[in-house]
Protein backbone atom coordinates (compact mmCIF):
# COMPACT_ATOMS: atom_id res chain seq x y z
CA UNK A 1 0.00 0.00 0.00
CA UNK A 2 1.30 3.40 -1.34
CA UNK A 3 2.64 6.26 1.85
CA UNK A 4 2.32 9.92 1.36
CA UNK A 5 5.02 11.57 3.02
CA UNK A 6 4.29 14.43 5.45
CA UNK A 7 7.21 14.64 7.40
CA UNK A 8 7.49 18.30 6.06
CA UNK A 9 4.75 21.21 5.71
CA UNK A 10 5.33 21.21 1.52
CA UNK A 11 3.72 17.40 1.99
CA UNK A 12 0.56 18.30 3.68
CA UNK A 13 -0.35 21.01 1.56
CA UNK A 14 0.30 19.10 -1.07
CA UNK A 15 -2.27 16.25 0.14
CA UNK A 16 -4.58 18.91 1.02
CA UNK A 17 -4.34 20.22 -2.48
CA UNK A 18 -4.97 16.55 -3.32
CA UNK A 19 -8.11 16.37 -1.66
CA UNK A 20 -9.47 19.68 -2.22
CA UNK A 21 -9.47 18.70 -6.12
CA UNK A 22 -10.79 15.44 -5.76
CA UNK A 23 -13.43 17.10 -3.91
CA UNK A 24 -13.90 19.78 -6.86
CA UNK A 25 -14.27 16.71 -9.52
CA UNK A 26 -16.47 15.14 -7.84
CA UNK A 27 -18.81 18.13 -6.58
CA UNK A 28 -18.77 19.29 -10.72
CA UNK A 29 -19.20 15.92 -11.70
CA UNK A 30 -22.21 15.60 -9.86
CA UNK A 31 -24.33 18.83 -10.52
CA UNK A 32 -23.02 19.38 -14.68
CA UNK A 33 -22.82 15.43 -15.70
CA UNK A 34 -24.86 13.37 -13.20
CA UNK A 35 -27.54 15.77 -12.34
CA UNK A 36 -27.99 16.76 -16.11
CA UNK A 37 -27.96 13.45 -17.60
CA UNK A 38 -30.36 12.10 -14.76
CA UNK A 39 -32.94 15.07 -14.97
CA UNK A 40 -32.99 15.92 -19.15
CA UNK A 41 -32.01 19.51 -18.10
CA UNK A 42 -31.72 21.58 -21.24
CA UNK A 43 -34.43 19.23 -22.84
CA UNK A 44 -38.57 20.12 -22.88
CA UNK A 45 -41.12 18.71 -25.23
CA UNK A 46 -44.24 20.51 -26.53
CA UNK A 47 -47.34 20.04 -25.06
CA UNK A 48 -49.37 19.34 -28.40
CA UNK A 49 -52.96 20.45 -29.45
CA UNK A 50 -55.55 17.76 -27.57
CA UNK A 51 -58.64 19.41 -28.22
CA UNK A 52 -61.34 17.55 -30.08
CA UNK A 53 -59.15 14.56 -30.17
CA UNK A 54 -60.58 10.81 -29.80
CA UNK A 55 -59.08 9.03 -26.96
CA UNK A 56 -56.86 6.54 -29.04
CA UNK A 57 -55.52 10.29 -31.01
CA UNK A 58 -54.79 11.54 -28.13
CA UNK A 59 -52.92 8.52 -26.48
CA UNK A 60 -51.13 8.15 -29.52
CA UNK A 61 -50.19 12.28 -29.74
CA UNK A 62 -48.71 11.72 -26.01
CA UNK A 63 -46.88 8.69 -26.39
CA UNK A 64 -45.02 10.27 -29.73
CA UNK A 65 -43.37 12.68 -27.30
CA UNK A 66 -43.13 10.34 -24.03
CA UNK A 67 -45.87 12.10 -21.87
CA UNK A 68 -48.46 11.04 -19.70
CA UNK A 69 -52.32 11.63 -19.19
CA UNK A 70 -54.84 11.67 -16.24
CA UNK A 71 -58.72 12.74 -16.90
CA UNK A 72 -59.49 15.48 -14.30
CA UNK A 73 -63.05 15.51 -15.22
CA UNK A 74 -65.53 14.21 -17.53
CA UNK A 75 -68.59 17.21 -18.74
CA UNK A 76 -71.60 16.58 -21.28
CA UNK A 77 -71.34 19.06 -24.03
CA UNK A 78 -74.14 19.45 -26.28
CA UNK A 79 -73.45 18.74 -29.88
CA UNK A 80 -70.14 17.70 -29.13
CA UNK A 81 -68.41 14.08 -29.91
CA UNK A 82 -68.45 12.07 -27.27
CA UNK A 83 -65.16 10.50 -25.65
CA UNK A 84 -62.89 13.71 -27.29
CA UNK A 85 -61.11 16.17 -25.66
CA UNK A 86 -62.69 19.49 -24.03
CA UNK A 87 -59.82 20.77 -22.67
CA UNK A 88 -56.53 20.35 -21.34
CA UNK A 89 -53.74 21.52 -18.83
CA UNK A 90 -51.23 22.32 -19.59
CA UNK A 91 -52.14 23.83 -22.46
CA UNK A 92 -50.96 23.37 -26.37
CA UNK A 93 -47.24 24.63 -26.84
CA UNK A 94 -46.44 24.38 -23.55
CA UNK A 95 -42.84 23.41 -22.54
CA UNK A 96 -42.84 20.46 -19.82
CA UNK A 97 -40.30 17.38 -18.88
CA UNK A 98 -40.49 14.16 -20.98
CA UNK A 99 -43.05 12.02 -18.35
CA UNK A 100 -44.71 14.81 -17.46
CA UNK A 101 -48.78 14.35 -17.20
CA UNK A 102 -51.34 16.38 -18.85
CA UNK A 103 -54.73 16.77 -17.08
CA UNK A 104 -58.06 16.08 -19.44
CA UNK A 105 -61.11 16.94 -19.38
CA UNK A 106 -63.22 14.94 -21.34
CA UNK A 107 -66.60 14.77 -23.59
CA UNK A 108 -69.15 12.76 -21.38
CA UNK A 109 -71.18 10.15 -23.63
CA UNK A 110 -73.91 10.57 -21.62
CA UNK A 111 -76.24 13.34 -20.83
CA UNK A 112 -77.03 14.16 -17.37
CA UNK A 113 -81.39 14.29 -17.23
CA UNK A 114 -82.45 18.14 -16.59
CA UNK A 115 -86.10 19.69 -16.13
CA UNK A 116 -88.29 21.33 -18.92
CA UNK A 117 -88.36 24.82 -17.10
CA UNK A 118 -91.92 26.25 -17.08
CA UNK A 119 -92.23 28.54 -20.17
CA UNK A 120 -95.99 28.06 -20.69
CA UNK A 121 -97.70 31.37 -21.77
CA UNK A 122 -94.16 33.30 -22.04
CA UNK A 123 -92.87 34.60 -25.03
CA UNK A 124 -91.03 32.52 -27.88
CA UNK A 125 -88.09 34.89 -26.65
CA UNK A 126 -88.30 34.48 -23.10
CA UNK A 127 -88.99 31.14 -24.02
CA UNK A 128 -85.51 30.49 -25.49
CA UNK A 129 -83.61 32.52 -23.09
CA UNK A 130 -85.01 30.11 -20.42
CA UNK A 131 -84.54 27.09 -22.46
CA UNK A 132 -80.73 27.86 -23.00
CA UNK A 133 -80.05 28.73 -19.54
CA UNK A 134 -81.37 25.01 -18.68
CA UNK A 135 -78.88 23.23 -21.10
CA UNK A 136 -81.54 23.12 -23.51
CA UNK A 137 -81.63 23.83 -27.16
CA UNK A 138 -85.41 25.44 -28.46
CA UNK A 139 -85.99 24.10 -32.11
CA UNK A 140 -88.14 25.88 -35.20
CA UNK A 141 -91.80 26.85 -33.28
CA UNK A 142 -94.68 25.51 -34.60
CA UNK A 143 -97.99 27.52 -34.81
CA UNK A 144 -101.53 26.52 -34.20
CA UNK A 145 -104.61 28.71 -34.37
CA UNK A 146 -104.99 30.69 -30.92
CA UNK A 147 -105.54 34.03 -29.97
CA UNK A 148 -102.75 34.45 -27.90
CA UNK A 149 -100.31 35.91 -30.59
CA UNK A 150 -96.70 34.26 -30.09
CA UNK A 151 -97.41 32.55 -26.68
CA UNK A 152 -96.04 28.86 -25.39
CA UNK A 153 -98.85 26.53 -25.74
CA UNK A 154 -97.72 23.47 -25.31
CA UNK A 155 -94.32 21.97 -25.30
CA UNK A 156 -93.14 19.44 -27.18
CA UNK A 157 -89.60 16.86 -27.24
CA UNK A 158 -89.35 14.30 -30.22
CA UNK A 159 -92.57 15.43 -31.44
CA UNK A 160 -94.19 14.01 -27.87
CA UNK A 161 -96.22 16.70 -25.93
CA UNK A 162 -94.24 17.49 -22.00
CA UNK A 163 -95.30 19.34 -18.88
CA UNK A 164 -92.52 22.04 -16.91
CA UNK A 165 -91.09 20.00 -15.05
CA UNK A 166 -90.37 16.88 -17.14
CA UNK A 167 -86.90 15.48 -17.02
CA UNK A 168 -85.47 14.94 -20.55
CA UNK A 169 -81.23 14.56 -21.58
CA UNK A 170 -79.51 17.59 -21.32
CA UNK A 171 -79.00 19.33 -24.74
CA UNK A 172 -82.69 18.19 -26.15
CA UNK A 173 -83.88 19.75 -29.29
CA UNK A 174 -87.43 21.24 -27.51
CA UNK A 175 -90.33 22.45 -30.20
CA UNK A 176 -92.25 25.56 -28.92
CA UNK A 177 -95.86 25.23 -30.04
CA UNK A 178 -97.15 28.94 -30.25
CA UNK A 179 -100.74 30.61 -30.74
CA UNK A 180 -100.87 32.79 -33.99
CA UNK A 181 -102.92 35.29 -32.65
CA UNK A 182 -105.41 34.70 -34.86
CA UNK A 183 -107.63 31.65 -33.17
CA UNK A 184 -110.18 28.92 -35.06
CA UNK A 185 -113.12 30.79 -33.49
CA UNK A 186 -115.64 31.53 -36.71
CA UNK A 187 -117.64 35.24 -36.22
CA UNK A 188 -120.29 37.17 -38.33
CA UNK A 189 -118.26 39.34 -40.95
CA UNK A 190 -119.21 43.00 -39.15
CA UNK A 191 -121.38 45.27 -42.04
CA UNK A 192 -118.70 48.32 -41.73
CA UNK A 193 -120.05 50.14 -45.09
CA UNK A 194 -121.51 53.56 -44.14
CA UNK A 195 -119.45 53.65 -40.75
CA UNK A 196 -116.80 56.22 -40.17
CA UNK A 197 -113.12 54.69 -40.35
CA UNK A 198 -112.79 55.22 -36.68
CA UNK A 199 -115.48 53.98 -35.37
CA UNK A 200 -115.52 50.40 -37.76
CA UNK A 201 -111.59 50.38 -36.30
CA UNK A 202 -113.50 50.39 -32.34
CA UNK A 203 -116.06 47.98 -33.65
CA UNK A 204 -113.68 45.45 -35.12
CA UNK A 205 -110.86 46.13 -32.04
CA UNK A 206 -113.58 45.10 -29.86
CA UNK A 207 -114.15 41.79 -31.82
CA UNK A 208 -110.69 40.70 -32.09
CA UNK A 209 -110.65 42.06 -35.60
CA UNK A 210 -108.45 44.41 -37.64
CA UNK A 211 -109.10 46.62 -40.55
CA UNK A 212 -106.73 48.00 -43.45
CA UNK A 213 -108.06 51.33 -44.77
CA UNK A 214 -107.26 51.84 -48.55
CA UNK A 215 -108.55 55.87 -49.26
CA UNK A 216 -110.29 55.90 -52.77
CA UNK A 217 -110.64 59.34 -53.27
CA UNK A 218 -113.27 61.87 -52.56
CA UNK A 219 -117.07 60.77 -53.78
CA UNK A 220 -119.65 62.83 -54.36
CA UNK A 221 -122.30 62.87 -51.39
CA UNK A 222 -120.05 60.72 -49.39
CA UNK A 223 -118.37 62.57 -46.25
CA UNK A 224 -114.69 61.96 -46.21
CA UNK A 225 -113.87 59.57 -44.12
CA UNK A 226 -116.98 56.77 -44.55
CA UNK A 227 -116.34 53.04 -45.98
CA UNK A 228 -117.51 52.71 -48.96
CA UNK A 229 -116.70 48.74 -49.57
CA UNK A 230 -115.09 45.74 -47.84
CA UNK A 231 -113.66 42.55 -48.63
CA UNK A 232 -114.93 40.34 -47.19
CA UNK A 233 -118.47 42.07 -48.13
CA UNK A 234 -121.00 41.03 -44.61
CA UNK A 235 -123.98 39.22 -46.43
CA UNK A 236 -123.97 35.74 -44.24
CA UNK A 237 -119.75 35.68 -44.61
CA UNK A 238 -118.16 34.40 -41.50
CA UNK A 239 -114.05 35.42 -40.26
CA UNK A 240 -112.05 33.18 -38.36
CA UNK A 241 -111.10 35.56 -34.48
CA UNK A 242 -107.90 37.92 -35.27
CA UNK A 243 -108.20 38.34 -39.36
CA UNK A 244 -108.04 41.46 -41.29
CA UNK A 245 -110.76 43.51 -43.32
CA UNK A 246 -109.98 45.05 -45.94
CA UNK A 247 -111.63 48.41 -46.52
CA UNK A 248 -112.23 51.38 -49.14
CA UNK A 249 -112.60 54.96 -47.77
CA UNK A 250 -113.79 57.70 -49.37
CA UNK A 251 -111.64 60.80 -49.20
CA UNK A 252 -108.16 61.38 -48.91
CA UNK A 253 -105.60 60.28 -45.89
CA UNK A 254 -105.55 62.12 -43.65
CA UNK A 255 -102.24 61.01 -42.54
CA UNK A 256 -100.23 61.23 -46.22
CA UNK A 257 -97.98 63.97 -46.79
CA UNK A 258 -98.35 66.34 -49.47
CA UNK A 259 -96.43 66.32 -52.46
Amino acid sequence: MAKFSTSSRADIFTHIGIILAIFLILFFSFFFLYLPWSTNHGQSITVPELKGMSMEEMEKALDDRDLDYEVSDCTFVAGARPLTILTQFPKAGSSVKEGRKVYLTIVSETAPMVKIPDILKRSLSSAKNQLLSNGLVAGDPEYIPAIEDNSVLKIKVDGREVTPGSSVPKGSKVTLVLGDGLGDQMIEVPNLVGMASDEAEILTSGQNLSITLHYVGPIDGTPDGTIVRQRPAAQGNKIRVGDVIDVDVAGTDPNASDN
